[in-house]
């Protein structure tokens, strides 16, 4: 296994070679959160465009279907009925409302899922996060090291023997 840059996972890297990955990784991680964001405006857009979908439909049925339904039906319900004709009319009438409105009611359930759909806003405040926790982060202290310690214990035994 090896890191990013290629070095193995146990060796020490210099400091260069880990701003290179940091940066490397804090990059990909921003394309990330932008394909994130991009996937759920689009999806956030189709839902927006089945609501509209649906409105459409609805409008199309009740303008086209009037006429043509209307008179099937009025006539259907006087045969079954023996009511008078204008009742008639007026209930086929009823029933293209009815349909028409069971339309409606679906685009605006899809519609309302479109606008609640959060994903721009989800994206924004988990970048806001990610920025707020690099601007704060502190390099790990090391523990010193044998080698670390002995220009200053050679210079402290010289010192001292003067």
């Amino acid at each position: 296994m090896s890191a990013p840059d290629g070095s193995p996972v146990g060796a020490e890297r210099s400091i260069g070679q880990l701003f290179a990955s940091a940066t490397t990784e804090l990059s990909a991680l921003v394309h990330d959160e932008i394909a994130l964001a991009k996937a759920q405006l689009k999806q956030d857009v189709k839902r927006g465009a089945t609501s509209g979908g649906a409105f459409t439909a609805a409008l199309v049925l009740l303008v086209f279907s009037l006429p043509m339904l209307n008179f099937a039906l009025a006539y259907g319900i006087r045969t079954w009925s023996g009511w008078n004709l204008a009742i008639c009319f007026v209930l086929s009438f009823a029933a293209n409302v009815l349909v028409a409105g069971l339309l409606a009611l679906t685009g605006m359930v899809f519609a309302k899922k479109a606008k609640k759909g959060k994903g721009p806003q989800k994206v924004a405040a988990s970048m806001k996060e990610t920025a707020n926790v690099l601007q704060h982060a502190k390099p790990h202290p090391r523990a010193e090291r044998p080698e670390d310690r002995a220009p200053a214990a050679i210079e402290a035994v010289a010192r001292s023997q003067s």
